[in-house]
């Protein structure tokens, strides 16, 4: 590949969003995410909600895919009924994001879950979730901090292989894993931070924190690495 990689990222899509003189439905992403994957080298765009039929062209079109942080996946896609602490559905989202996933997988393009993107993809091989963890995500609309340690010998410790503080939001975990996909970091009372999916033809990662709120871009860049590495020559 002899340009920049070009990097999709899943988006909010938020009903009575104002700014200015408008009051819109609207398809929205913190900055951090474009500019965290322009810093690492990769060239950014926003993928707002479409028909799950459509991801996979989608998709093909990419040579990267990062899935966005966001509200709680509905418990009814790991089969389990609502904790009255899990927030309300954002059903097209769902749909949307976990076609991404599997298109990506199918297709073997890079692929990096945040936060909530982790967890989706966790679902969208079989995993469930805890819908509800004590002591996370204490004060609303502020992000925490807090280490996570590395597993030696995975994806992610080959990336960032000392124990690191990251910017995290969450009240959910990951509970049971999905098919194929291992532990590759840990917060110290045990919470699963990062995935990885080993037997993946494309590079597959995801972390329960939020790269984009730190200045750290060795996550981000190892996805624009391994996006360019799986390109077509003179992409």
């Amino acid at each position: 590949m002899t340009g920049s990689p070009l990097i999709g990222i899943s988006t909010y899509l938020e009903a009575g969003t104002r700014w200015h003189v408008w009051e819109l439905e609207a398809a929205l992403l913190p900055v951090g995410y474009p500019r965290l994957v322009q810093r690492a080298g990769g060239l950014a765009a926003m993928l707002p909600p479409d028909a799950p039929e459509r991801a996979a062209a989608t998709v093909a079109r990419l040579d990267g895919l990062v899935i966005s942080g966001g509200p709680d996946v509905e418990p009814v896609r790991y089969g389990a009924e609502a904790d009255p602490r899990t927030g309300p559905p954002a059903r097209e989202r769902d749909a949307w994001e976990l076609a991404l996933i599997e298109a990506a997988l199918a297709a073997g393009v890079p692929l990096l879950g945040v936060c909530r993107g982790m967890q989706l993809l966790n679902i969208a091989l079989g995993g469930t979730m805890t819908q509800h963890i004590d002591g996370h995500a204490e004060v609303v609309g502020v992000f925490g901090h807090h280490p996570v340690k590395p597993v030696p010998g995975t994806l992610y410790a080959g990336i960032i292989d000392e124990e690191t503080s990251v910017p995290t939001y969450h009240h959910q975990a990951v509970d049971r894993l999905g098919a194929g996909l291992i532990p590759s970091a840990y917060a110290s009372d045990g919470t699963v931070e990062a995935v990885e999916l080993p037997s993946a033809d494309g590079w597959v990662l995801g972390v329960q924190w939020h790269p984009e709120m730190a200045e750290d871009v060795r996550v981000m860049r190892a996805l624009v690495t391994a996006a360019r590495s799986c390109s077509p020559p003179g992409a």
